[in-house]
């Protein structure tokens, strides 16, 4: 189709110069005729057939300007250089006044056709960037949050020439196309995004472009049967990234924000839970409490009602701490400090969890001399018991656990372990964030999501911290660390930095 056309232009041009030159000769040949019957010299001649050939030149064709100043130097030679009436010229000033003639009239046609082709250029230019300016003006009023990336595509079409575009958003995988694309602008596009480089294919019309912020390719832009598209399509692209960047930040923020009060209203339904279960369990409490009195009762009916009363123990306790952990997601943790020997706690909740566990078996060697940290009695023993209680709940039947205590430099080490279970590498950069529960955790155990997150959240209160270590005999340990005090200053500083840690 293009050799056709180039085809079709050329004879239209060629006719056209034409025309002009014969205005072109006309006017050389009347200028000749004047200054001849008028008897006029080399010199009046030649100026006046020079202002014939830069009128002619000023046009900027130069074919027609080339005849045109060829007619001109054939009249001076045979009308006006001696020897007349023939096509030979006697002095070589004359040889240099005609060349430079001819030279004139040539320089002059290039410059103004230079010209004009510059003045063309600046004004496509021009009506570039009106347009793209018209089409970021566009794009920015739509409305992201509710107009899908197909509907902004709509406002490329039709522009600089193309007839379909289509967008690969990376953060999705998926394709959208505005246009009646009648090539493979699909796969071009997306192969320039898992390529990382633009392409431009002429005989296809095909030109695809990736999509950049910040150095980051966030997908690829198609354009087909666009004009220009080395001079276009990037312009074009870097707003389609614009706007694709901007749906990207308007959706975060909007599943950010309907995250968050989710959390909200999950809070709330633990607080209110856990509250509605306090009456009942101390009524049931209270009654199986009162029991014995009636008397009459055999062994069994004694060993049951002592299992009723353990397990409705055990039931208000973990309730009481999903209370405490509810609350503690919603405020400040702030830890009332006070000496404590790590040795007799830690056992302490060892056994405790050690008869809630009894197909684990747990195992704590305590240290020859007692330890004594400042911590917040009931916020530790909250914490430790959420990790003993994760341990066993997360490891197969007949498991070992192995809870270590042991001073390094400043700073005494808890490690809480178990095996035979497997945290992967996406769960381990979330398992404290709030409310997360792991892909295997939701079918292994039930949970609230809670329990990490306030556990470290009260290491952090006191000046500490809580890790995930993970080695490779697939041993999950979680490492607490508390500082060491040894006077009052000490005490104060590190409840001032765990009140300003959160």
């Amino acid at each position: 189709m293009a050799q056709g056309d180039g085809w079709r232009v050329a004879p239209a041009r060629l006719a056209h110069s034409a025309r002009r030159a014969l205005w072109g000769i006309l006017g050389v040949t009347l200028v000749t005729a004047l200054c001849y019957r008028l008897h006029a010299n080399l010199a009046v001649a030649g100026f006046l057939l020079l202002l014939i050939v830069l009128l002619q030149s000023l046009a900027g064709d130069f074919p027609a300007a080339t005849i045109v100043c060829l007619k001109a130097v054939a009249c001076l030679d045979f009308f006006f250089t001696d020897p007349l009436y023939t096509f030979k010229v006697a002095r070589g000033m004359d040889v240099v006044a005609l060349v430079s003639f001819v030279a004139t009239a040539l320089v002059i046609t290039a410059l103004v056709r230079r010209a004009r082709g510059e003045a063309k250029s600046a004004r496509l230019e021009r009506e570039r960037t009106v347009c793209l300016y018209r089409l970021a003006q566009q794009l920015l009023a739509t409305k992201p949050e509710t107009t899908g990336s197909t509907q902004f595509l709509e406002l490329f079409v039709g522009v600089f020439g193309s007839t379909a575009v289509c967008l690969f958003d990376a953060e999705t995988a998926e394709l959208h196309v505005a246009g009646s694309p009648r090539q493979a602008l699909e796969n071009r596009t997306r192969d320039a995004y898992v390529s990382g480089r633009d392409m431009n294919d002429p005989e296809s019309g095909i030109a695809a472009h990736r999509l950049t912020i910040g150095g980051r390719t966030i997908g690829a832009i198609g354009f087909e049967d666009l004009d220009d598209p080395k001079v276009t399509g990037r312009p074009r692209a870097m707003l389609a990234a614009t706007i694709l960047a901007r749906t990207h930040a308007l959706r975060q923020a909007s599943e950010s924000a309907a995250a968050a009060q989710t959390e909200v209203y999950r809070s709330a339904v633990l607080d209110a839970l856990a509250h509605e279960f306090k009456t009942p369990l101390a009524t049931i409490l209270t009654a199986v409490g009162g029991l014995p009195e009636a008397g009459h009762l055999n062994s069994e009916q004694v060993d049951l009602i002592e299992m009723v009363e353990g397990e409705a123990e055990r039931l208000g306790g973990l309730t009481s701490r999903l209370l405490r952990m509810a609350r503690l997601d919603r405020e400040e943790v702030k830890p009332r400090m006070e000496a404590l020997d790590l040795n007799s706690v830690l056992m302490q909740i060892v056994m405790q969890q050690a008869r809630q566990s009894p197909d684990r078996r747990l195992h704590f060697l305590p240290k020859e001399s007692a330890l004594e940290a400042c911590v917040d009695p009931e916020l530790f023993r909250l914490a430790i018991g959420q990790l003993l209680e994760n341990a066993c709940k997360y490891s197969q039947p007949g498991s070992r656990v192995d809870v270590t205590l042991e001073q390094q430099s400043e700073v005494v080490a808890i490690r809480v372990s178990n095996n035979g279970s497997f945290i992967s590498a996406r769960d381990q950069r979330r398992i404290f964030d709030r409310f997360y529960r792991g892909t295997d955790a939701n079918v292994l155990a039930p949970g609230s999501g809670l329990g990490l997150y306030v556990a470290r959240k009260i290491a952090a209160a006191h000046g500490g911290s809580l890790n995930l270590e993970m080695n490779p005999h697939a041993d999950v340990t979680f490492r607490l660390t508390l500082p060491l005090h040894t006077d009052e200053t000490d005490h104060a500083d590190t409840i001032s930095q765990g009140i300003s840690s959160r």
